[in-house]
């Protein structure tokens, strides 16, 4: 599939696709509020609105998203011992985020009580943070699971026959799509530990919007139509 636009459309029909978009709207809008904080507070004003909007829409897109968690464990929890134990605490994590970020979700539009939300707010970044740290782990582990594989593959083909070069090119794609969910996972990280820690670093709206850019656009490449 060569067509851009039958790209796109694919990309923005998955729940996925419009999540990395919206996100790439929420922290953008967020830069653009802190640039123009002290010269333009206009347009500050409705980068921020901008920006808030766009944080409870993707709320609002990950209804039940704490399933696909669950159903990853189901199906396929990992190929080693470690690896599944990894895994059951990466989706653990991933799953006490996304079931709590629905009870901040409603607390933030007036549905549950406001009180609620910096509660919710913690335990949802907690688990973020605590399974985000699992799948960085993961994924390194396979990173080097596939170098080693790549070596052994040189090594042992003489004269290069199409198979092992397949077996190579699968291994080296593989490798790139782990490090662009290792940049997605430590940018989103950053942004966890702001909630649960706050500090200057974390919390400074360069920092967030860097890291939150980072992680939409990792998406965006994991999620691209091949």
């Amino acid at each position: 599939m060569n067509d851009k636009v039958d790209k796109l459309v694919i990309f923005l029909a998955k729940r996925d696709g419009i999540d990395k978009l919206v996100k790439t709207f929420q922290y953008t809008s967020k830069l653009v509020h802190w640039h123009a904080g002290a010269t333009r507070p206009d347009i500050a004003g409705k980068a921020k609105q901008w920006e808030v909007a766009s944080g409870l829409s993707r709320k609002a897109f990950r209804s039940g998203r704490f399933l696909t968690g669950f159903n990853g464990l189901r199906r396929s929890p990992g190929s080693t011992p470690a690896l599944r134990f990894l895994a059951v605490l990466a989706n653990a994590g991933e799953m006490v985020y996304f079931f709590f970020d629905h009870f901040l979700w409603l607390s933030r539009i007036g549905v549950l009580d406001a009180k609620l939300a910096q509660k919710m707010s913690f335990i949802s970044a907690f688990g973020e943070s605590f399974g985000y740290i699992f799948f960085i782990i993961s994924d390194f582990i396979a990173i080097r699971e596939g170098v080693a594989a790549e070596k052994k593959l040189v090594s042992a083909s003489e004269g290069e026959p199409e198979d092992a070069k397949q077996s190579i090119k699968k291994i080296k794609a593989d490798r790139v799509m782990r490090l662009m969910a290792v940049a997605a996972n430590v940018a989103d990280l950053i942004i966890g530990v702001a909630d649960i820690e706050p500090n200057p670093f974390c919390n400074h709206a360069v920092a967030l919007g860097i890291s939150g850019l980072v992680s939409a656009w990792a998406g965006w490449y994991r999620n691209w139509p091949s």
